[in-house]
C-alpha cells in the first residue's frame, strides 16, 4: 500500500476567522454539506494545553461519495472529503487537504469517479481568491 498524497497547502490572503468563514461558505454554497467541525484548539484548551486556532471541516455529498464507496467499499475510510484550516506560527491562515483522486484510486475506484472529487476540493482554492 502506497503512503497517502502530500498535503496541498494553500496560504489565505484572510486571517483564521474570515478564512474559515469563506472555506464554511464555499462548500455550503456548492451543495455540500458540512457534517463535522472538529476544533482542535478548544479541545487543547479543554485539556489545560494551548494550541493555535485549528478547525477541521468534514464535508461532502451523498450523491457524489456514494457511488465512489460502491464501487470500492474501501473508499469509506477517507470519505467524506476533510479540510483543515489553521493558524500558521506567523499569523497566517493555511487552508490544507489531502488530495482525494489519489486516495480514491489506491482504495481501488476507477479513474473516472475518483476524478469527481475534483471540484469539490477545487472549490476551497477558488474560495480563497474570491
Amino acid at each position: 500500500m502506497t503512503s497517502n498524497p502530500d498535503p496541498v497547502e494553500l496560504v489565505s490572503p484572510d486571517a483564521f476567522a474570515p478564512t474559515l468563514e469563506r472555506i464554511a461558505n464555499a462548500i455550503e454554497s456548492h451543495g455540500l454539506t458540512i457534517f463535522a467541525r472538529i476544533d482542535h484548539a478548544a479541545g487543547a484548551r479543554a485539556v489545560g494545553l494551548a494550541m493555535p486556532p485549528t478547525v477541521v471541516l468534514i464535508y461532502g455529498n451523498a450523491k457524489g461519495g456514494t457511488p465512489l464507496m460502491l464501487a470500492s467499499p474501501q473508499a469509506a475510510l477517507d470519505l467524506p472529503l476533510r479540510v483543515l484550516v489553521r493558524e500558521r506560527e506567523d499569523g497566517k491562515a493555511i487552508v490544507a487537504y489531502h488530495p482525494a483522486a489519489p486516495l480514491m484510486k489506491r482504495a481501488g475506484v476507477p479513474d473516472d469517479l475518483a476524478s469527481r472529487l475534483d471540484p469539490a476540493q477545487a472549490l476551497l482554492a477558488a474560495a480563497l481568491k474570491s
